[in-house]
């Protein structure tokens, strides 16, 4: 968790790219509010805005500029504003970037000491939260007052990110745009708290970027998970294992903003929607609240924010799906180019409907099941699959307002599978680990692991014969729980009770079939009175499963059916190559 203040040099950043820039930010925000928490406490404020900018009007009889100036858009406060970021963002000038100068050092230098001072981001968050400071196509003319200042932020632990956005129209354009970028690197490189990170502004880029930043600003950052991959028989030399890194590809967000009844003493939303004033209580306070003091113009973002409407005008709510479920067909795709990191959740076999499942006469139903394999079938040869859109959710099957996407891939003679695709929101940025340059493998290393991987038996995956072990240890613990032998509980009633309560309650019937049932247990009460009482009465009737399984007739022998089932085979899902 840390707090992030974003610096942006206006006089730096053309137009287009501040445009990027502005939805980055947006979709930084919009994800901080809406991530799932833990806490239902308010969301606390992580995230500051200041910028760079030159006064568009210089001083009077000077032909020079004005000093650029360092404001602050956005100060973190008690707890996070959606609405307030979003306002300081949208209203950053237009007007601040310097054609004249893109490309060279602008003129005059911007003191950052009152930023890193008490003043401002020291005082913004507590000593237990790490402070960042995001400086995008920041430049200085003397480099000398940055560098101490930058020392006395590394004095009160606060490091800075220096973003360089390069284009190479931009690069063609000014030829010393690289060289002066990379005489500022230099001239900062040797401080421990500064890193200087250069990017391409490009879609994909930024959309990495943005993914990046929000796992700093979220208290549950998932932590690189280490993995093992251990071969029963050497690789290379006596060597049997490769140490890993695991990352997570994708990750799966809300489906709506559904409307929420809001108090207007704390602003927080009322546990349960309802049209019965005597349950309006106060998240906060647990007072009783009044009509006025509730509010229905409101819509719930995650779980700890909330935003006012003018009107009740918000989302509905989430509700569960029908027994029918549309999915529309929007695109082709190959499935030789789709990368397998998008694919979500659980996948669902499909297959066509019948007489039972839906009210279609003859006729339909088999054209409806022609239709199915013929696009089952043409899929398959073209080794494409079909990407559709639905609102249903097949993970928790709900009905929400964002969309859905998935792929219906297909198999040679039977059914289709229904895989969840991850939308961009989801999708999250590869790890900072790419192959080093001019790194090969020698060929004694590819002749010593392909002879060992020649020892590794090739079968075709069957999941009936990879069992997770489920019956066989949960049998185990039966028979364990078995040995122990019985306790009668501590709230056991007496034998008389518990026996009465052991059997079952049969209706009384009319006629010879009721009077049949009624002499069977009258003869069986009589019985068990004419018994004489035992020591061990008691307990063999608290274990009831003893003398009522004497009577029971054994189960009959598992005959295995003939029939096989059938085995759909599906075109490979290739993995695309990670550029």
């Amino acid at each position: 968790m840390a707090l992030l203040c974003f610096l942006l040099d206006l006089r730096n950043i053309p137009p287009p790219i501040l445009g990027l820039l502005k939805q980055c930010l947006l979709h930084l925000a919009n994800h901080y509010a809406a991530a799932p928490s833990a806490s239902a406490a308010p969301l606390p404020d992580r995230l500051a805005l200041c910028y760079v900018h030159h006064a568009a009007a210089a001083p009077s009889g000077s032909s020079s500029r004005s000093p650029p100036e360092l404001k602050i858009a956005y100060r973190p406060g008690e707890k996070f504003s959606l609405r307030d970021f979003h306002h300081a963002v949208e209203n950053l000038p237009l007007d601040g970037f310097l054609p004249d100068q893109h490309g060279s050092v602008p003129t005059g230098d911007v003191s950052l000491q009152n930023l890193f001072s008490n003043r401002a981001i020291y005082s913004w968050a507590t000593d237990d939260i790490s402070k960042k400071v995001i400086a995008i196509c920041f430049s200085a003319q003397n480099t000398e007052p940055l560098r101490r200042s930058l020392m006395e932020a590394s004095e009160q632990c606060i490091t800075v990110e220096f973003v360089m956005l390069e284009t190479e129209t931009a690069a063609f354009m000014y030829d010393d745009v690289s060289e002066n970028s990379s005489s500022f690197i230099h001239r900062i490189s040797d401080l421990e708290n500064c890193v200087v990170r250069r990017y391409s502004p490009e879609t994909q880029v930024l959309h990495g970027l943005v993914k990046r930043w929000l796992e700093e600003l979220k208290d549950d950052k998932e932590e690189m998970m280490q993995a093992v991959l251990v071969f029963r028989a050497p690789i290379i030399k006596s060597v049997n294992q490769v140490t890993c890194s695991i990352y997570p590809s994708a990750n799966q967000i809300i489906d709506g903003f559904p409307y929420c009844q809001v108090c207007r003493c704390h602003g927080l939303p009322i546990d349960d929607v309802t049209t019965n004033k005597a349950k309006w209580l106060c998240p906060t306070t647990s007072r009783q609240l009044a009509a006025s003091d509730v509010t229905d113009s409101a819509v719930k973002i995650g779980d700890q924010t909330v935003l006012f409407l003018s009107t009740s005008g918000g989302g509905p709510n989430m509700r569960r799906a029908s027994t029918s479920i549309s999915f529309d067909v929007i695109e082709r795709t190959d499935l030789a180019s789709l990368n397998e990191g998008v694919i979500m959740g659980k996948s669902h076999v499909v297959v066509p409907s019948s007489n039972d499942e839906v009210a279609l006469t003859d006729e339909s139903l088999d054209q409806n099941t022609q239709i199915f394999y013929g696009v089952c079938e043409t899929l398959f040869k073209l080794d494409q699959g079909l990407v559709c859109s639905s609102a249903c959710n097949t993970e928790t099957m709900k009905i929400g307002t964002l969309a859905c996407y998935y792929l219906l891939q297909p198999s040679e003679k039977g059914p289709m599978l229904l895989r969840r695709l991850a939308g961009s929101e989801e999708i999250l940025p590869l790890p900072d680990v790419s192959r080093p340059r001019n790194y090969t493998v020698s060929m004694d290393a590819k002749n010593s692991i392909e002879t060992s991987l020649s020892k590794i038996a090739v079968k075709e995956y069957n999941p009936l014969h990879h069992e997770r072990g489920f019956h066989s240890k949960l049998n185990s613990l039966v028979k364990d729980s078995l040995q122990f032998g019985s306790i009668a509980p501590a709230y056991a009633e007496d034998a008389t009770h518990l026996d009465s309560f052991s059997e079952p309650q049969i209706p009384a019937l009319q006629g010879p079939r009721g009077n049949m049932f009624m002499s069977q247990r009258d003869k069986a009460k009589k019985q068990r009175a004419s018994k004489p009482p035992s020591a061990g009465a008691a307990t063999a009737s608290g274990r009831g499963g003893v003398s009522s399984t004497q009577g029971k007739k054994p189960l009959l022998p598992f005959e295995p059916s003939a029939s096989q089932p059938l085995k759909p085979t599906f075109n490979r899902v290739r993995r695309k190559p990670v550029p």
